[in-house]
C-alpha cells in the first residue's frame, strides 16, 4: 500500500501578483496531488497531500521552476494529518491580523504580451493596457494588501466574459493578473488640450500625439508611474524651449528610443548596458555617445557632458506611440523643479500650464507615483543613481533578527525610507529632495502607505544627525523613540548592509554635504567603523562655505574661499581672485570670510569638485546636483598619467596648494585628469595605513571615471554598492543596519 502524506508550506517573498498560485496549481496537477493554495496577508499557503515520492518531486519543482518574477525568501514546511482532499484548487485569499506580503514593483511589458500586442490576429492587438502575471503595473495601482483586484485602481473596470475566463483559469497566463483587461472592458486613453478639451481618443490620440511631437510641440504622456514631458530629441529649438519653460538650463534629459538598435546607433554599449536596457526593468542607463560617429540627438539633450541617459519603451502605451514616431524623444518627469512626478491630470494642468499645450491621459488612477530608475555600469557591474520603477519597492532578506519594528527615514536630499519586517529590509522608491511641500507630503504619504500595507507601527525611528532636516523635525513630533546616525557613517553602513559586513572596515564617504559630529559640514571622510560606531581617521582640510548654501549655487565662492585660505598660508592669490570676482563681489565676500558669519566650515569632496570645475571653465551657476563631477568626467584623458602633490599630516589631507598648480596647468583636460588621479592616490595613501576592506559610498562615488580609476589600481580591495544607490538614496538602509546591531 502506498503511503499518503500531507504537507503544509508557508511561503514568504515575492509570491503575489507574479503567477505563483497557478504555478503551484500546475505543479500539483502534474504530480497528481490534492489540496489547495491561497494568498494570505503574509504570503502564500500550500496545503497538499499525496504519495511521498510525488510530494518530493513537487517540492523539487517548487524550488527550481519559479515564475520569472517570483522570489521565495521563506519556505516553512510542516507535516500534518491526512485529510483526503478530492482535488487541487486555488482558494480565495484570507485576511490576517498581520501583513507581511512584499509589494512588487511595476514591470515592463513581457515578451509574450509584446508578441500578442503586435499580432493582428490577437484580440489585444495594439491594446495599450496589455499585461499578464509576468508584467504590468503593481505598485502604482495597489491600495492595500492582499494584492487582489478590489484592492487596486482596476476595481472600477468590470471584466468582460472573455477576460473573466482568463482571470479564473489557473492554466492561463493571466490567472489573477489584477490589471487584466481588453479593448472591451479596460481603461481608455484620450488626447486633451491644456484646458481639458478632448481632441482624440484611443490610438488616434497617440497618432495625433506623435504628429504634435513631429511638429515641434512639448506634450505630456501619462506613463506607468506618472506623466512625462516629451518632445523631439533631435530638434534644437523645441529642447531649448523645454529648458526655458521648465527652468532647467543644463541638467541632462533622458531620451527614449524605439529599439535597442537605435540606441546602439547613437552610443557605445557594453554587454551589461545592453542587457539592462533590454531587461524587464527598462531603467534609464547612462551610456557614452560614440566618440567619432555623429549622433542624431540635439547637443542640447546633455550639454557639457559625455553621458547620455537612454531607455526603451516599457509599456504597450509607449510601444504604440513609437508606431507613429520616427524620432527618439526626450522623456523627462512632468513636475516643477525639485517636486515629485505628477500623476494626476488636473494637477498637471495646474502646475505645468505654461510648459505643455497637450497631454494624453487614461482613466485608471495612479495610486502611487514613481519616477524612472537610473543606473550606470562600472566594469559591467550596476551602479544605481535612482531606485524607483522596476526596482522599488526593493526588498531583500537579511540574517539579522530583530523583534522591534524599525523605520529609517533617510536624509534630506534624494530621500527614501526603509523598514525592517520579519528579516526583510523594504526600501521605498525614490522620494526626492525635501525642499518643498509636495515632496514632504510624499515622504509622509510613503510612511503611511508602509504602515497601511504592513500594519506597521514603529518602535524606533532612525534618522540623520542634522538638526534642521525635515526628517528630523518630523521624527521629533512622533510618539516614538528616535535616534540619529551621522550621515557619512550611515553611507558606509548602507554598503556594509548590502554585503552583510559587520567587521571593521575603512569607510570612504565622499559627497556634497552631511552634518558632522562636530557641527561642521563633512563630505571628505575616512572612517574606521563597524556596526557599533566609527572613528574619523582622516578628512580633507576644511574651508568656509561663504554664504552657506549660496556657495553651492555660485561655486566661485568655494574656490575663492580656498584661495584666501592659501593667502593666509603666505601664498599670493590676489590676482587670481581678481579674475574670478568683481571688486564689489570680492569686498562683500571677504567680509563674510573674515567675520566667519554665515560661513560654515566644510570638508566636502563634492564641493572641491565644484572649485576645480570653475578652474576648468565651467559656469559658476550650478543648475543640478553632480554637474561639476559630470563636467570633469567629460574632460578626463586616460592617457595622462600624472597627479598633484598633496600633504597628509595627523589625518588632515592638505590639497589647496594644488589649486595654484591647476592655474599654471591651464589646460582643462590636464587639470581634470590630474585631479581625479590625485583623488585615487589619496584613497590609496590612507588605505595603506589600515589593514581593512575599503568601503566606498557617498554621491561622489557615482563618478564613473573615478571608480574605474580606483578599480584599475586595486579592484579586489574595494567594496561598492550595486543594488542600493551610493548617494543619499541609500542612507535609510545604513540607518536600519545600525539599529539592527544596537539596542538603542
Amino acid at each position: 500500500m502506498i503511503a499518503i502524506s500531507r504537507l503544509c508550506y508557508h511561503i514568504e517573498g515575492i509570491v503575489q501578483g507574479v503567477g505563483f498560485r497557478p504555478f503551484v496549481y500546475i505543479l500539483a496537477k502534474r504530480f497528481h496531488l490534492k489540496g489547495f493554495v491561497l494568498n494570505t496577508a503574509q504570503g502564500v499557503l500550500i496545503d497538499i497531500e499525496g504519495p511521498q515520492e510525488d510530494l518530493d518531486a513537487f517540492e523539487h519543482a517548487l524550488y527550481n521552476e519559479l515564475p520569472p518574477l517570483a522570489r521565495m525568501d521563506i519556505c516553512e514546511k510542516t507535516k500534518e494529518p491526512y485529510v483526503g482532499y478530492a482535488t487541487f484548487e486555488i482558494k480565495h485569499s484570507i485576511q490576517s491580523p498581520t501583513k507581511s506580503t512584499l509589494i512588487m514593483p511595476d514591470m515592463a511589458l513581457c515578451s509574450q504580451c509584446e508578441e500578442e500586442f503586435f499580432d493582428p490576429r490577437n484580440r489585444r492587438y495594439h491594446y495599450v493596457f496589455t499585461n499578464c502575471t509576468n508584467c504590468g503595473p503593481r505598485y502604482s495601482i495597489i491600495k492595500t494588501v492582499p494584492y487582489d483586484r478590489p484592492n487596486t485602481s482596476m476595481q472600477p473596470f468590470e471584466m468582460c466574459e472573455v477576460c473573466q475566463e482568463e482571470y479564473t483559469n489557473p492554466l492561463n497566463r493571466r490567472y489573477h493578473a489584477q490589471p487584466i483587461s481588453c479593448p472591451n472592458c479596460g481603461p481608455s486613453i484620450a488626447l486633451y488640450t491644456i484646458d481639458g478639451g478632448c481632441i482624440a481618443k484611443d490610438n488616434e490620440a497617440l497618432s495625433t500625439f506623435a504628429s504634435l511631437i513631429h511638429a515641434g510641440h512639448i506634450v505630456a504622456l501619462k506613463g506607468m508611474g506618472g506623466f512625462h514631458l516629451m518632445c523631439d530629441a533631435t530638434n534644437d529649438s523645441v529642447i531649448k524651449m523645454l529648458r526655458e519653460r521648465k527652468n532647467r538650463p543644463t541638467k541632462p534629459f533622458a531620451v527614449m528610443f524605439k529599439t535597442i538598435e537605435a540606441i546602439q546607433e547613437n552610443s557605445q554599449l557594453d554587454t551589461a548596458e545592453y542587457n539592462a536596457l533590454s531587461s524587464q526593468l527598462r531603467p534609464i542607463v547612462l551610456v557614452k555617445p560614440h566618440a567619432s560617429k555623429p549622433s542624431i540627438l540635439s547637443p542640447l539633450v546633455a550639454p557639457r557632458i559625455e553621458r547620455l541617459g537612454v531607455f526603451l519603451p516599457y509599456t504597450p502605451l509607449h510601444k504604440m506611440l513609437f508606431e507613429f514616431l520616427n524620432v527618439p524623444i526626450v522623456a523627462t518627469s512632468a513636475n516643477r523643479s525639485g517636486e515629485p512626478i505628477i500623476a494626476e491630470a488636473t494637477y498637471l494642468c495646474k502646475k505645468l500650464s505654461g510648459v505643455i499645450d497637450y497631454y494624453v491621459d487614461y482613466n485608471r488612477d495612479i495610486v502611487h507615483c514613481s519616477d524612472d530608475s537610473v543606473m550606470q555600469f562600472v566594469y559591467e557591474k550596476p551602479l544605481l543613481m535612482r531606485l524607483s520603477r522596476g526596482l522599488a519597492p526593493l526588498s531583500f532578506r537579511i540574517k539579522r533578527e530583530e523583534s522591534r519594528a524599525l523605520l529609517a527615514i533617510g536624509a534630506h536630499q534624494k530621500n527614501a525610507i526603509a523598514i525592517y519586517l520579519n528579516h526583510q529590509i523594504i526600501v521605498s522608491p525614490y522620494i526626492g529632495d525635501l525642499d518643498n511641500v509636495s515632496t514632504c507630503l510624499l515622504f509622509e504619504n510613503m510612511i503611511r502607505m508602509f504602515q497601511d500595507f504592513y500594519d506597521f507601527v514603529p518602535d524606533l525611528i532612525i534618522g540623520d544627525l542634522h538638526p534642521h532636516y525635515y526628517t528630523t523635525q518630523w521624527a521629533k513630533k512622533q510618539k516614538c523613540q528616535f535616534i540619529q546616525i551621522q550621515h557619512h557613517y550611515a553611507h558606509i553602513l548602507s554598503a556594509m548592509c548590502e554585503h552583510e559586513l559587520d567587521q571593521k572596515v575603512l569607510g570612504v564617504a565622499w559627497d556634497g554635504t552631511g552634518y558632522g559630529s562636530d557641527g561642521t559640514i563633512w563630505g571628505g571622510e575616512f572612517l574606521v567603523c563597524d556596526t557599533h560606531g566609527f572613528e574619523r581617521v582622516a578628512f580633507f582640510e576644511p574651508f568656509l562655505l561663504l554664504g552657506a548654501d549660496a556657495s553651492i549655487k555660485d561655486t566661485r565662492r568655494i574656490l575663492v574661499s580656498m584661495l584666501w585660505d592659501l593667502e593666509q598660508k603666505g601664498h599670493c592669490t590676489k590676482e587670481l581672485v581678481a579674475t574670478i570676482l568683481t571688486p564689489k563681489e570680492s569686498t562683500k565676500l571677504r567680509q563674510i570670510y573674515d567675520k566667519k558669519t554665515h560661513a560654515p566650515q566644510c570638508s566636502s569632496v563634492g564641493r572641491i569638485f565644484d572649485a576645480v570645475a570653475i578652474i576648468c571653465g565651467m559656469d559658476a551657476n550650478v543648475s543640478y546636483d553632480g554637474e561639476s563631477g559630470l563636467f570633469l568626467e567629460s574632460l578626463y584623458d586616460a592617457s595622462i598619467d600624472a597627479c598633484y602633490v598633496v600633504s597628509y599630516e595627523e589625518g588632515v589631507i592638505g590639497y589647496k596648494e594644488m589649486l595654484l598648480e591647476m592655474f599654471n596647468d591651464k589646460d582643462p583636460r590636464v587639470i581634470a585628469t590630474k585631479f581625479i588621479n590625485t583623488l585615487v592616490d589619496i584613497v590609496g595613501m590612507v588605505a595603506k595605513k589600515y589593514n581593512f576592506q575599503v568601503v566606498l559610498s557617498g554621491g561622489v562615488f557615482q563618478n564613473r571615471t573615478l571608480l574605474e580609476a580606483l578599480l584599475r589600481k586595486d579592484a579586489n580591495r574595494y567594496v561598492l554598492q550595486h543594488k542600493l544607490p551610493p548617494n543619499d538614496g541609500g542612507i535609510c538602509v545604513g540607518q536600519l543596519y545600525y539599529a539592527l546591531h544596537n539596542n538603542a
